[in-house]
């Protein structure tokens, strides 16, 4: 079947998960800029959050572009990473609210560990529907960027019980390695004929 109706949807439910996010943003009482120091550490997460939401639409799409068609396992594994993709604005909510507190740091870590492990999933899904000497496989090559930022969750996620502020500067630099535009399908892509 052809991916176009997969890659709608999908990209009408990050909009939707963003505008959720935003709506979640409570403007305050007063009106001097001090008013706004309360209410930092709420956009801080949603500004990292908004960036993963952006990192995972544009891989995304550039994933969808590198293949030729999708097949029912890649529909499931589309709903799957759509599903976690759809939890962050309630972890991003929480960690705003509580920033150095150990549940929401955690919890937060959990679902962008369950994001990257459900893309993981889909990128398997099409390569297994596309082969193994398709664009996509020679993009992906062995996507250690990918398995690295998987075994950074898992870290921070750990060590949030010890220090909720190392997670946080480890979820920032996961963010800001995949915020550089991977550039590995381009690349394969630019050189197919």
């Amino acid at each position: 079947m052809t991916k176009g109706r997969v890659e709608a949807f999908s990209d009408a439910v990050v909009a939707i998960i963003i505008t959720i996010m935003v709506l979640e943003l409570k403007v305050p009482r007063g009106v001097s800029l001090a008013e706004l120091a309360p209410v930092a550490p709420v956009f801080l997460s949603y500004v990292l959050s908004f960036i993963y939401l952006g990192v995972y639409w544009n891989n995304h799409h550039h994933l969808l572009h590198a293949v030729k068609t999708v097949a029912g396992p890649v529909l499931w594994a589309n709903l799957h990473l759509l599903f976690w993709l759809s939890l962050i604005p309630f972890t991003s909510a929480w960690l705003g609210e509580h920033p150095l507190a150990t549940a929401p740091v955690a919890l937060y870590g959990v679902v962008l560990f369950m994001c990257a492990t459900a893309y993981s999933i889909l990128v398997a899904m099409l390569l297994r529907h596309e082969g193994k000497d398709s664009v996509l496989a020679v993009a992906i090559g062995r996507d250690v960027k990918g398995k690295a930022s998987l075994a950074v969750y898992a870290i921070a996620i750990a060590a949030t019980f010890v220090a909720p502020s190392v997670s946080l500067a480890l979820y920032v630099a996961v963010a800001a390695l995949w915020f550089v535009p991977d550039r590995r399908i381009e690349r394969v892509l630019g050189a197919a004929p």
